[in-house]
């Protein structure tokens, strides 16, 4: 429901005639407040007497949660400061106030409000996370298995088998054979670092700076780290990508029929596998899809009109465009058929953010330890952000993936 209009209010009216004065007569009228149902729920609630609310923030996504660290690195992670600081947004966002005021002093279960100023929390991290998740390659494949972390799980490498046994004959024993699929802990992590100027400024601009600099440093590694076949697992610091070691296909040529025929390779391939492809997805690089969906056949037909250079669907499959799949310095790429169902992603859904202003940082994207060079945020007036997120993945079959490599279009 929204308010649309509010006509009137108590009125009086005093009524004369003649010379003579009459009674005052008072004419009360009903303050009226005309309102429009969104939706039919609240249109029956409305017939029902209910009062509906539905307002909403026009502020974007993430605010609450990024004027949450704003306020933390303004006041030098003391959040009683830091509470009274936020104040200044009591009208659009008063859950950071709360938030912030609820860290001073420890509640129990029995504090009034202490279960509701937690889901405050929880709603403001989960706010960052849905800015985030649609710029990745994750994030728009709502068919991966979540599982959770430190899991082991066995898995069938060979299947037991069958025959036609004749009458009196003994039956036959076969065997099964199996290996483990574990996923542990993995972390990725980004430092932003801002002048105390820029931090204090509490206009929308500098809010969407903020926001867009972290959102921008995770979603991009991901990605990368995600779908790049040259990436490998690194101990227990970092999982090697779903594409890693999967089956892959040199590309034939560039014509309707050279990818046709390397489309029917890749398909082959989960065939093979006994993979259905009820939860595939392409994912390539915009370069690619742009060459696909301007493909004309003999007739000036297009030869892939599902196609676009944002995504669409190709040979009856979603596609997934995105920059963070490798172009090589040959300059060719890859195309990936990917099931969706056969990856496992264990994702805490959390992003923390931790700020300081008294931290000595390498300010490199590849820091060596020990450092050997430092900056001094104090000395400087810098305020340090970081940010981290748990996920990890990996394939749950061997054959989920299928890599066509050396692509030029």
């Amino acid at each position: 429901m929204r308010v649309v209009g509010h006509q009137g209010g108590a009125r009086q009216e005093t009524a004369r005639q003649g010379a003579h004065r009459r009674a005052d007569v008072v004419i009360y009228r009903q303050p009226q407040v005309i309102v429009e149902a969104v939706n039919p729920e609240d249109a029956s609630k409305q017939r029902q007497g209910v009062v509906v609310s539905g307002m909403k923030s026009n502020l974007p996504k993430g605010t609450a949660f990024t004027r949450y660290a704003m306020a933390i690195a303004a006041n030098r992670g003391n959040k009683l400061e830091a509470a009274e600081w936020a104040k200044q947004w009591k009208d659009s966002t008063p859950e950071v106030e709360m938030l912030l005021r609820t860290a001073v002093a420890a509640g129990t279960t029995t504090t009034s409000g202490w279960a509701s100023q937690l889901v405050v929390a929880q709603n403001m991290a989960s706010e960052f996370i849905e800015l985030l998740r649609p710029m990745t390659i994750v994030g728009k494949m709502p068919s991966l298995r979540r599982v959770p972390f430190n899991v082991t799980m066995p898995r069938a490498t060979a299947g037991s088998t069958s025959g036609w046994v004749g009458q009196g004959n003994p039956k036959p024993v076969s065997r099964m054979t199996f290996d483990q699929v574990s996923l542990t802990y993995h972390k990725i992590a980004t430092i932003v670092v801002l002048t105390e100027e820029l931090v204090r400024l509490s206009n929308p601009a500098a809010e969407s700076i903020v926001r867009q600099d972290m959102m921008d440093a995770v979603a991009q590694f991901t990605d990368q780290q995600f779908i790049d076949p040259t990436v490998t697992a690194s101990g227990t610091t970092s999982p090697a990508s779903v594409t890693n070691g999967a089956t892959s296909h040199s590309m034939t040529g560039a014509t309707i029929a050279n990818i046709t025929t390397d489309v029917s390779t890749m398909f082959a391939d989960f065939s093979t596998a006994n993979i259905d492809l009820a939860t595939g997805v392409w994912v390539m690089h915009p370069r690619s899809a742009r060459y696909l969906s301007m493909l004309r056949t003999t007739q000036d037909i297009f030869a892939f009109p599902g196609i676009t250079q944002n995504g669409g669907t190709f040979f009856g499959i979603p596609v997934i465009t995105s920059n963070s799949v490798p172009i090589d310095t040959g300059a060719d790429t890859y195309i990936f058929l990917i099931n969706q169902s056969d990856i496992l992603l264990a994702d805490d859904g959390q992003v923390t953010v931790d700020v300081s202003r008294e931290a000595s940082l390498v300010m490199d994207s590849a820091p060596t330890n020990p450092a050997t060079s430092t900056v001094n945020l104090w000395q400087s007036n810098l305020v340090g952000l970081r940010a981290e997120r748990y996920i990890t993945w990996t394939r749950r079959r061997a054959a989920a993936v299928s890599i066509l490599e050396d692509v030029s279009y």
